[in-house]
């Protein structure tokens, strides 16, 4: 038959933090499943029976995204419980791809699908499962603590394009695996940027410093946050970790700020003109990368792998997932913001989109835009 789609108990930490080996978990639950994954194969390893499954939190997780799990241990983790093969969903996006990238073929369509690590979930379980409530508490109305961005005087004058990825503004692309932390790393690519342009080194931020400590300022971990509360946390709290110092573990834990591995520090955070675009290509082209929140839940989204994202089914207001505006530029005549996102190199175009720009703001990418002061 082939690849299995089962569901399995994986709230455990040690699921969380699994590297290698065949998955041993007595505290797993057979029955409370939270978590959707695909059989691909068994073995044995030194007279262990494991299941072989490839899970979707990115390369970066597991053993380069795949887990053992053991097999003929009464049904450990559920693994048994709830199998089906996912043709018809498989096959449904499948068509989708097909005929969308016929179209691209033909210039109708501006970008192209492929299948992707979320390729076998349909759109419900796309949302419920890279998005936790990422930007759940977001409420364009929120009075903040923010300045406001000041355009210049008669215009700025700008380059016809901006990649801040050419000047060192930008780390690496990261993954967020499970956890709604999609906020976190909106902020620290910001930061990160902005520290760069005052010293000169590029240093990564701890995401899971602010999944951890940030509470109080109205984020709630891996469940969801906001830039801009982010922002407010390393402002009071004298600065943030490195992400060495202070490593991503994509699951909510106790805070271990240490205030001798500080990589930055923010004084405040500047909001941009909400619904402008004018105003947040100023920002990018002469500030750097900038923080913003879009609309990523339509299958569009999901499937993405290349070239100008142009979906005219979403909202400007209802945002979901926080990225990283890292430029702007044209391909064909076509105006696009360059964006890093947070979901492995494995998604999109080796982690970053081509989204629409100028068109009257497509996904709400200059709804709620900021970055902070340094």
């Amino acid at each position: 038959m082939g690849p299995i789609s089962v569901g399995i108990d994986a709230s455990n930490k040690s699921f969380k933090l699994y590297a290698s080996g065949i998955y041993d978990e007595p505290y797993c639950s057979s029955s409370k499943l939270n978590h959707g994954v695909l059989v691909v194969g068994y073995g044995t390893d030194d007279g262990k029976d494991y299941w072989l499954v490839k899970n979707s939190w990115g390369l970066n997780w597991g053993d380069k995204g795949y887990i053992k799990m053991y097999r003929n241990k009464d049904n450990q983790c559920g693994i048994a419980t709830q199998a089906s093969y996912p043709l018809n969903t498989w096959l449904e996006n499948r068509k989708l791809v097909l005929v969308h990238n016929m179209l691209a073929d033909q210039c109708i369509m501006s970008y192209r699908l492929g299948m992707t690590y979320f390729a076998d979930m349909d759109n419900q379980e796309y949302r419920q499962s890279v998005f936790k409530g990422c930007l759940g508490s977001f409420n364009k109305t929120k009075k903040h603590n923010a300045a406001t961005f000041l355009r210049q005087a008669g215009g700025a004058v700008l380059p016809d394009s901006v990649d801040w990825r050419d000047k060192g503004y930008v780390t690496e692309v990261k993954d967020q695996k499970q956890c709604g932390s999609c906020w976190a790393f909106s902020a620290t690519g910001s930061l990160e940027g902005q520290t760069f342009r005052k010293t000169g080194k590029l240093v990564s931020l701890s995401e899971q410093q602010l999944v951890d400590c940030s509470w109080k300022y109205g984020n709630m971990g891996c469940s969801g946050g906001l830039m801009d509360q982010a922002f407010d946390y390393i402002k009071d709290n004298k600065g943030i970790d490195t992400e060495d110092s202070y490593p991503y573990e994509a699951t909510d834990g106790d805070c271990r700020f240490n205030p001798d591995t500080v990589g930055a520090t923010c004084t405040g955070y500047v909001d941009i003109t909400s619904e402008d675009e004018n105003a947040l290509q100023e920002a990018v082209a002469t500030i750097g990368p900038v923080s913003v929140a879009i609309d990523a839940g339509h299958i569009s989204f999901q499937l993405y792998v290349s070239g100008i994202y142009n979906e005219p089914e979403c909202s400007s207001m209802d945002l979901d997932h926080g990225v990283l505006a890292v430029g702007y530029g044209k391909d064909n005549g076509k105006d696009y913001w360059l964006v890093k996102n947070s979901w492995g190199l494995d998604w999109g175009d080796n982690g970053y989109i081509k989204m629409s720009k100028n068109k009257k703001n497509q996904c709400g990418i200059a709804t709620a835009a900021s970055y902070p002061l340094v």
